[in-house]
């Protein structure tokens, strides 16, 4: 394995978007590492970042400058270390501002993709659409006939790209969730055709930004998604069959509340999509379902798109309505799909009403942001759902109905084959979606 060699020319593709943006940051900071080295003084490093839009370019710029600093102020002490051969740099404010100049100077930012021409290393994060991806692959080949190739896809199939644009087995599926420089896991995936050099880089590329690596096969949607479209279908299909009775938003808020403190997650489903992205679920949806033996659309995620309700955040990383609207990260209103309007919270109103007909929470109730670094949170779980078996109310209903169907899921990805095993799937879970247990437990039978 010769990764040292290869780091000295990396191209990120699509390197201005949310994800490109934090897998260039890191691979900026790990290039500066490795300048700062004695037996690579005088050697020259490049990170190549192509994105088609100039002025996200310089957005990149400042992005990645911001996070530097952040990083050296955090690490100062740590700097001084590799620093230790430049007596120069006395002071923890002189080591900080060469450190951010090595990681800004690291980033060569174009809109060429001819730029990219000789790197060893490419990690593509653009739009997830196979025809596009297969046609920046093809011309990525050529320009760079000695590279490896890793693709940030949370839905297609490596074995596709590799196949359509023969790349003979240089391309390897490595997921970072977002934010990248935030988040700790990394899926790999990796198709029959893989090469064993390029998973070897790749695993050591992982260990070096201190990432949780866990292995999915290469099956469209992997374990994070193959998770989080089945698990939000269901929470979907729920509202539909509550809507019936409660109409679309006392629907919403009841199966959103229940996922997120009865199930003790960081957030509810429908928070969770708003964030993702309601178009982004849909995109992921339909690319699963091209490559799977099973329907993944769902009619409620069909009629919000229908009304150009998508989520997302904005460039400021504000939510931009879906399911919700938000002030300051908190749900302040809840879409009526049928009459196509906002319907502000009223907790002595109709948002009361719903919170009555869910009936309450098991007591003493502890939330997710209580239990996270808890000592006793083990226990805290078994004692949470065991009430949660025992309440015979509408909460505690759909609970354990999320709950079962959340493992039935789990479990699905394991004899399926996605999964290597349940750790794999509890490890996505809890490592990249933030979730105080995998679906695959003995909660709450």
């Amino acid at each position: 394995m010769d990764l040292d060699s290869r780091m000295s020319l990396v191209s990120v593709v699509g390197a201005a978007g949310k994800m490109g943006s934090g897998i260039t940051f890191l691979l900026a900071q790990e290039m500066a590492r490795l300048s700062l080295l004695p037996e690579n003084k005088g050697k020259l490093y490049r990170l190549i970042a192509v994105d088609l839009d100039p002025n996200a370019l310089r957005g990149l710029q400042e992005y990645v400058h911001v996070q530097a600093v952040k990083a050296a102020e955090k690490s100062a002490v740590g700097l001084r270390a590799l620093y230790a051969n430049r007596p120069d740099l006395v002071e923890n404010s002189e080591i900080i501002e060469d450190y951010t100049r090595r990681i800004d100077a690291m980033v060569w930012p174009t809109t060429d993709l001819a730029a990219v021409a000789g790197s060893r290393l490419v990690f593509e994060a653009i739009v997830e659409k196979i025809e596009i991806k297969t046609s920046v692959y093809r011309q990525l080949k050529e320009l760079c006939p000695d590279a490896y190739f890793f693709t940030n896809t949370s839905s297609v199939p490596i074995g596709v790209l590799d196949r359509e644009a023969g790349l003979g087995g240089r391309v390897l599926g490595v997921h970072f969730y977002n934010p990248p420089p935030v988040q700790k896991l990394v899926e790999i995936i990796r198709a029959d055709s893989t090469t064993d050099d390029v998973v070897a880089v790749a695993t050591e590329i992982g260990k070096r930004l201190r990432k949780t690596l866990i292995p999915s096969h290469d099956v469209a949607g992997f374990i994070g998604n193959g998770h989080f479209i089945r698990d939000g279908n269901h929470g979907l299909a729920e509202a539909a069959r509550l809507a019936k009775e409660h109409g679309w938003p006392k629907a919403f808020h009841i199966v959103n509340r229940v996922s997120q403190d009865w199930l003790l997650r960081p957030m509810g489903i429908f928070q969770l999509i708003d964030y993702v992205g309601i178009d982004v679920f849909k995109f992921i949806q339909t690319v699963m379902g091209k490559y799977l033996p099973e329907t993944l659309s769902d009619p409620v995620i069909d009629r919000m798109i229908e009304k150009k309700v998508l989520g997302g955040q904005n460039p400021d990383g504000s939510q931009k309505p879906g399911f919700f609207t938000y002030e300051k990260g908190r749900i302040v209103s809840v879409y009526d799909l049928d009459k196509g309007v906002y319907l502000p919270l009223d907790p002595a109103g109709w948002t009361g009403e719903a919170d009555a007909a869910l009936g309450p929470l098991p007591e003493p109730f502890r939330p997710w942001k209580g239990l996270v670094g808890a000592p006793d949170r083990s226990a805290a779980l078994v004692a949470h759902f065991e009430r949660v078996a025992a309440q015979r109310s509408l909460g505690g209903e759909l609970a354990r109905t999320y709950l079962g169907r959340s493992r039935e899921i789990g479990r699905k990805l394991v004899a399926d084959g996605v999964a290597f095993d349940a750790d794999g799937v509890n490890g996505v879970l809890t490592s990249g979606f933030f979730h105080l247990y995998g679906p695959i437990n003995d909660y709450c039978k």
